[in-house]
């Protein structure tokens, strides 16, 4: 008797986290995009930023294009969306939807028209077996629960979930697994929000980056924090020298010898 895989899909605006059931970590990580360089005229699928999983070479994303199928955290192109999940199960997690069940997470709210758009790419695009979609908040609480089921979650059997991502932060209330729609509270504050701020604040102080979302997206993912303590932060970031413990160099590609962007800490100075 055969057994089905699962495959579990974490469709998200900014990134697809891709995996099967079971497992504990995602499998990969992809960009949900295309992206066209400088130097092609053709728009490319970007490399999975989880490099176990494929080999993979080194990618020139300076002042690329970018096009993507989710915009505020809803579908808006399908076919853009059937193209990277082909490229996804075929050439990266090498799997026949057809012998296979999905499970997807999808945000709340979502329009009966994307619904009705995401059933057809899953059961006529790829004929997949089966398909449950659930929404992050029930999936994060449930798992919370499950993984420590004599904690405080497990008994009271409720709890906060706030969801924050590339297009939006939902802020849902949940209840024996369940989301209370009418509880949950959105605003349209992201990860791509705050990856544009930082663009116009190193295009105004510095070097024009209002066209390098992927490098100054890696420069907020590796080099940004929340402070705990803003004014004491702030009074370090003023000194000077080797008392200055929060300042580094990000390296921007040039092309030739660098490709990618990378930090280069003090230590590091020649």
């Amino acid at each position: 008797m055969s057994t089905t895989t699962v495959v579990v899909l974490d469709n998200g605006g900014g990134l697809i986290k891709a995996g099967f059931g079971g497992e504990r970590d995602p499998s990969v990580i992809l960009p949900n995009c295309l992206y066209k360089p400088l130097t092609s005229k053709k728009w490319l699928h970007p490399n999975p930023l989880n490099t176990t999983t494929t080999t993979t070479t080194e990618q020139d994303l300076t002042s690329a294009s970018v096009r993507r199928p989710i915009d505020r955290g809803y579908l808006i192109n399908p076919d853009l969306q059937r193209d990277i999940w082909s490229h996804l199960f075929t050439s990266i997690l090498h799997i026949n939807p057809s012998q296979s069940s999905l499970l997807l997470t999808e945000p709340l709210f979502t329009l009966p028209s994307i619904q009705h758009s995401i059933d057809e790419i899953v059961f006529e695009d790829f004929n997949f077996t089966s398909l449950y979609i659930a929404d992050s908040p029930s999936l994060v609480h449930l798992y919370e629960t499950s993984r420590r089921p004599d904690g405080l979650l497990s008994k009271a059997q409720c709890s906060l979930v706030v969801d924050s991502g590339f297009s939006f932060t939902h802020a849902s209330p949940v209840f024996q697994n369940f989301t209370l729609n009418y509880g949950v509270k959105r605003i349209d504050l992201g990860g791509k929000a705050l990856t544009n701020y930082l663009k116009e604040l190193i295009s105004f102080r510095s070097v024009n980056v209002m066209d390098e979302t992927f490098i100054i997206d890696d420069v907020k993912e590796n080099l940004c924090f929340v402070s705990v303590d803003v004014a004491r932060h702030l009074n370090v970031a003023r000194k000077i020298g080797n008392e200055n413990v929060l300042k580094c160099t990000y390296v921007l590609p040039d092309g030739v010898n660098y490709t990618k962007g990378f930090v280069k800490y003090p230590e590091q100075a020649t």
